[in-house]
């Protein structure tokens, strides 16, 4: 009798810990991006709205961060290869002046969108504390991939191709 009920316990114990797995192995439900609004130096004003049927990468930086210039041209690099394939880069500078954006951009232009902090919501939404932090959204609105901190290219590419622009592949062997 109790050679059976130990038994008995352990598959069960077993049975509930593969039941737990599977449920957390599956596939995640992706997660809509929180609403937000969003205007550019240039005066170009986004919105979840007008960002639909759109990818948008998110790119959360500041000017006294080494690690955010050197990422700098990858982030600019791929918004020239895919803008007319439906990408929107948005770089977010976090928490400086107007000027002294500006002035660091005089020196170090970019390519990519310039949002400020004072004229987005979306530093806080995303807990910028740390930099860089790239989100991707892809077309559906949805939160395609994040990564916090540096990590190269092909990791920026690899985000972007989560949400359907560009492949794993299209990173140059450099």
């Amino acid at each position: 009798m109790f050679t059976r009920t130990v038994t008995s316990r352990a598959a069960l114990s077993c049975a509930l810990l593969l039941t737990a797995l599977g449920v957390f192995a599956g596939p995640k439900a992706k997660e809509l991006a929180p609403r937000f609004n969003a205007k550019t130096l240039d005066g170009e004003k986004f919105s979840n709205d007008s960002i639909r049927g759109k990818v948008v990468l998110l790119e959360f930086w500041t000017t006294w961060c080494g690690y955010c210039v050197a990422e700098a041209g990858y982030v600019d690099k791929v918004n020239q290869e895919y803008k007319d394939k439906g990408l929107i880069v948005l770089a977010v500078d976090v928490g400086e002046s107007k000027g002294k954006v500006k002035k660091y951009l005089e020196r170090n232009p970019r390519t990519s969108r310039i949002v400020l902090t004072d004229d987005t919501n979306l530093a806080a939404m995303y807990e910028a504390v740390e930099y860089p932090i790239y989100v991707v959204i892809d077309r559906d609105g949805n939160i395609a991939g994040e990564q916090r901190g540096a990590a190269g290219e092909e990791a920026l590419r690899d985000l972007l191709a989560n949400a359907g622009i560009g492949t794993k592949s299209d990173s140059d062997p450099q």
